[in-house]
């Protein structure tokens, strides 16, 4: 992730955002959850790069690898 994904309580409200950006990761998973392409994403938001994308798909992944169990109903 090379600190590409950062958390500041005086951005977006703390969210995880793309360094340098307010963009957050949770934006960014939900267009391509909705089908969107990543060349979508990336018109979407100019500042962003391929590398973002990755990171930021890297952060969601690291953050459900726990001992907790997700019930999907």
């Amino acid at each position: 992730m090379d600190n590409k994904i950062v958390s500041d309580p005086a951005v977006m409200m703390g969210k995880p955002v793309i360094q340098g950006t307010r963009v957050t990761v949770e934006s960014i998973l939900e267009r391509l959850a909705s089908g969107e392409s990543e060349t979508q994403v990336l018109r979407a938001y100019p500042r962003l790069c391929h590398e973002d994308i990755l990171a930021a798909l890297a952060f969601a992944a690291h953050s459900l690898r726990s001992d907790v169990i997700y019930p999907v109903a």
